[in-house]
């Protein structure tokens, strides 16, 4: 039996972020600012220096702000020009997502989003799990030409009740027309039995970390506000841990 190939995707913040992730073997980079608020398109700079800086598969979050996936004509026309920019700037995808008011798939400008970004691939986004009708929505990204899904099986979180069903019957259903890809709460405890309980080979984490400020200068009215002074962080080991326990 052939052996599996698995990916690893790792969603990060900023430019540090995204060098320990690729230190730490991530093979494509989910790259976002905003992570507490979900992900949301970082700046032009950040991902032309990514770009410069990192080899592998490189695919910008396009998301104008936090929040519901109920987007205004000027949104829409803000994630456009993003998509335009990251083809640009030699991304290899970008990730979307997109709902109508009734909580169905915004096909027709989902469309139009994958046919600006090509030949990029598109990720849509766990956009999906707040979606109505899973089934139909899968469907409907197939057809319009959509790469793959990034899904925690309709929950918050992989871990939830009924996930881990739920994305290996999106899986099955699937049937290699698109990508199915675990993420919310994939760690390197659970990634083995997701793998095999759900037959993905790609799995998304972010793998959140802090690190403290190498400020030496403490501001006294801040001194107990611990966020104003640690940075975002990732552990190169973490990533490779992920991979090593999938074998």
């Amino acid at each position: 039996m052939e052996e599996k190939k698995y990916i690893i995707e790792i969603a990060t913040s900023d430019f540090a972020t995204t060098q320990s992730a690729v230190e730490g073997g991530a093979d494509r980079i989910e790259l976002c600012a905003n992570l507490t608020e979900g992900g949301t398109t970082q700046s032009y700079a950040t991902i032309k220096k990514c770009r410069e800086a990192f080899e592998g598969l490189l695919y910008p979050i396009i998301r104008p702000r936090g929040g519901d996936f109920l987007y205004t004509k000027d949104e829409f026309d803000i994630m456009l020009q993003d998509v335009k920019l990251c083809k640009q700037l030699g991304c290899d995808g970008v990730v979307i997502g997109m709902l109508n008011m009734d909580g169905s798939i915004d096909v027709a400008r989902t469309a139009k989003l994958i046919d600006a970004a090509y030949p990029m691939g598109v990720t849509f986004h766990r956009a999906f799990d707040r979606c109505r009708e899973p089934f139909e929505a899968l469907e409907q990204l197939i057809e319009i030409g959509c790469e793959r899904i990034l899904t925690s099986g309709q929950k918050p979180t992989v871990s939830d009740a009924g996930a881990v069903e739920m994305i290996a019957e999106l899986n099955k259903r699937a049937d290699n027309r698109i990508i199915i890809m675990p993420g919310s709460g994939v760690r390197a405890d659970n990634i083995k039995m997701l793998a095999e309980k759900t037959d993905c080979t790609e799995f998304h984490s972010s793998l959140r970390g802090k690190t403290k400020s190498m400020m030496q200068f403490i501001h006294p009215a801040f001194k107990d506000l611990e966020e104003r002074y640690s940075n975002n962080a990732i552990k190169p080991d973490d990533v490779s841990a992920l991979r090593n326990n999938l074998s």
